[in-house]
């Protein structure tokens, strides 16, 4: 599992982002078709951590005896919650909504969300607005319109009139990765084939995924240009679309105003986030930016707050930008870090050292400074990592499991999600205060944490992270700002039983262990944990006791069990996450301490030790001359071997490689023919055409014209190269001019 080094000292709790279900059956469905949006729920907590006390041994094996009990879900779609609102969405079964569309031949208007202002909102956002708005669907726009392209450059979307930019530095991250897109954005969808104007998208909202159902009229303005969200590919319209969805789930196009990175990864992804201020990260960021690109990662970050406007610098100031890549790059003065941004406007950039039109990069090799280099103002830019920590103050690196907050190698996370609640009067006690007060009243949760792979007591700690995440109090996501939450925990030294809350005598005589630095106005606060094995209690609050609000408690451990206590529920288990990446770190790292640098025999000898478990039994043999060649290609400085960062890059090419190449060998023969050489060369993104293909096949087959998977591999970095290498250079997307050194060192070493 990938994992970073000792993060002692970074804060994994958001910091202030300035401003810059189950579905219906059919017949339920459409009679809810247009039901009217319920309002919302909200959610508190609070945040803490350290070590007291010892716990005896027995204490939480004792606890864990008695938990054992059986437990159900507690998640409803459109449910009720205790302060009389809910906060759920309009219940709407896509499908059974598409199928009466087509059956009764006429496009999906849907009224929860219509097409008019009321969407849009009711404040300033309407006086940003283009004379002669109006609403139109995407084939009333484009002759030939397309829900989504594989073809199309991944950083394609470039934001609108709304300040949504902490929105599209999020999206433009999942753009990155696949298949985490597709789990938000279903790809089969079209303008074409069974089209209604109906398109549903998913989001995981406090604890589960919901999906959210809209009509695709989009607001445009006279001349007919996207008023908010759109592609740089002008028939492309799913950045739109799901902006829209996310519009609709948060009230209104308005409420997208102003918001944290960190936000919408989650709600992207489920996954876990981490903020880290660059400023104060020093020697470490770049091994924690190098594993964290190399994994199942999306990464933002945002300037230092202030007015959004453009500095002498070209940076935005209160901005989120999206983290695309980093690379070592070898100067003639010695080795230089840099790291990829890319501002959610499309255009507009840093205009210093390693800029678009720097004069650094000609201390670059001539094949390296091809294949970085894009003059073109598009948004996307370099920078050093130094400059980088000066003129940004927060980092968000959002992971599909934990394990990028811990050094622990090949184990499984477990996941516990819980719900809870502060109401007036009975359990909304506020934060701790002398003298005497109304803490003890917080809803109470009781947390064992033990180390699996440990039959006797030890003293190692166990790692885990508690993510807390406020539920909104209004339909509308910015009507009422998030309460101040935080959560403190304490060490229990004997068991008190689980069907009481703890007595206010209790946390007069014990202090916490951790507590909160400061309670944040923020949607979710998390906080890494190193703790001894036993038995702990964590006490989510908001700041201020009174306060009513509804909240998700998360923790994520090796081994764990977690439940409310005093009121009469049962244990909940975790659920248990698989790293797909578990154990690639540390062979990284091994691999690395033996061979800081590894030329083209090494390289064989690793790929012919790897283990290619989709590929069966038709286990690959890479010769020499193939290692070769792949090392020519990753070679960018011209030295003849790859650096740990430049493995990492060919890993996750193998994976993706290995992943298309096992799709389209549909008899596991170990070769692909014309066609699915075609077809898989188009899933990993790049397309080729038929007098192309055959010629691939002539150079890279056997005799019969089929490819192997190592020369399949080649084939792709190949290809990926020279496609850099094209966008980087020319000037008008139809040719290039290159010297002739550079053409040589293109042509003959790769």
């Amino acid at each position: 599992m990938p994992c970073l080094p000792d993060l002692h000292g970074f804060q994994c709790t958001s910091k202030p982002f300035p401003e810059s279900g189950t579905e219906l059956g059919p017949e339920s469905a459409f009679l809810n078709a247009h039901a009217s949006a319920p309002s919302p729920i909200f959610c508190c907590i609070a945040q803490a951590t350290e070590t007291i006390q010892e716990d005896p041994w027995g204490l939480y094996l004792h606890l864990a005896m008695s938990l054992w009990l059986p437990f159900r879900a507690r998640w409803k779609l459109g449910r009720k919650n205790s302060l009389g609102d809910s906060s759920q969405l309009p219940r709407q079964d896509y499908d059974a909504l598409r199928e009466v569309c087509l059956m009764e031949g006429r496009l999906f208007e849907d009224d929860s969300f219509p097409a008019s202002l009321h969407s849009v909102g009711s404040g300033p956002l309407l006086r940003k607005l283009p004379p002669g708005l109006q609403w139109k669907r995407p084939p009333e726009l484009h002759s030939n319109p397309q829900f989504y392209s594989p073809n199309a450059k991944r950083l394609d979307l470039c934001q609108g009139v709304v300040g949504d930019c902490w929105f599209l530095a999020a999206l433009q991250a999942l753009t990155l990765h696949q298949d985490i897109l597709s789990r938000v954005v279903p790809l089969n969808q079209n303008f074409t084939e069974k089209y209604a104007g109906i398109f549903r998208f998913w989001f995981w909202h406090f604890g589960k995924w919901v999906p959210v159902v809209i009509d695709d009229r989009l607001p445009v303005n006279a001349a007919g240009q996207l008023v908010f969200v759109s592609s740089i590919y002008k028939n492309l319209f799913w950045g739109a679309l799901l902006e829209k969805a996310y519009a609709k789930l948060s009230g209104s196009y308005e409420d997208l105003h102003r918001g944290q990175v960190s936000e919408a990864l989650v709600d992207f992804t489920g996954g876990v986030t981490m903020t880290i201020i660059p400023a104060e990260a020093s020697g470490n960021l770049w091994d924690i930016l190098t594993r964290a690109t190399c994994s199942r990662t999306l990464i933002g970050c945002q300037t230092h707050s202030g007015k959004e406007r453009v500095l002498e610098n070209g940076l935005v100031g209160g901005h989120a930008y999206t983290l695309t890549g980093i690379r070592k790059v070898t100067c003639k003065h010695g080795p230089e870090y840099l790291v990829k941004l890319r501002n959610p406007w499309g255009k507009v950039e840093w205009k210093g050292d390693w800029s678009d039109s720097s004069s650094t990069w000609e201390l670059l090799s001539p094949k390296e400074k091809i294949l970085l280099l894009r003059k073109s103002d598009d948004g996307e830019f370099w920078m050093t990592l130094k400059d980088f920590q000066t003129h940004f103050m927060l980092l968000v690196i959002c992971k599909l499991t934990p394990g990028l907050l811990s050094q622990e190698v090949g184990q499984k996370w477990a996941c516990t999600t819980r719900e809870g609640k502060w109401k007036k009067g009975s359990t909304a006690g506020g934060q701790m205060k002398l003298p005497r007060d109304t803490f003890w009243k917080n809803p109470q949760f009781l947390l064992s944490v033990w180390n699996p792979q440990e039959s006797t007591r030890f003293l190692k700690s166990c790692n885990v992270l508690v993510s807390l995440l406020q539920k909104p109090r209004h339909r509308h996501r910015n009507c009422k700002p998030h309460l101040a939450i935080g959560f403190y925990l304490f060490r229990l030294s004997k068991y008190y039983g689980d069907q009481k809350r703890l007595p206010p005598e209790f946390f007069w005589k014990n202090a916490p262990i951790s507590w909160p630095e400061a309670f944040l106005t923020e949607k979710e606060v998390s906080r890494e944990l190193h703790l001894e094995p036993g038995t702990y209690l964590i006490v989510p609050c908001t700041s201020e006791a009174g306060q009513e609000s509804e909240f998700v408690l998360r923790v994520f451990s090796r081994k764990h069990i977690f439940h409310e206590i005093g009121c009469h529920t049962s244990a909940v288990f975790s659920k248990e996450i698989v790293d797909q990446n578990a154990g690639q770190d540390e062979f990284f790292t091994k691999l690395f301490e033996k061979y800081p640098e590894i030329n083209a025999m090494q390289l064989q000898k690793i790929l012919n030790h790897m283990t290619w478990s989709s590929l069966g039994s038709a286990k690959p043999r890479f010769s020499l001359d193939a290692c070769q060649g792949i090392l020519a290609l990753l070679d960018l400085n011209a030295s003849g071997t790859v650096s740990i960062q430049e493995f990492r890059d060919l890993w996750k090419q193998l994976m993706l490689c290995q992943e298309v190449f096992h799709k389209h060998d549909h008899n596991q023969s170990g070769y692909l023919n014309r066609t699915q050489l075609q077809a898989a060369m188009r899933d990993a993104g790049i397309m080729l055409s038929d007098d192309v293909c055959q010629l691939m096949l002539i150079r890279y087959g056997g005799p019969n014209l089929q490819i192997d998977f190592v020369s399949f591999v080649h084939l792709m970095l190949r290809a990926e190269n020279m496609e850099d290498a094209f966008q980087n250079l020319t000037q008008d997307g139809k040719g290039i001019y290159l010297q002739k050194p550079e053409w040589l060192m293109m042509t003959l070493y790769s």
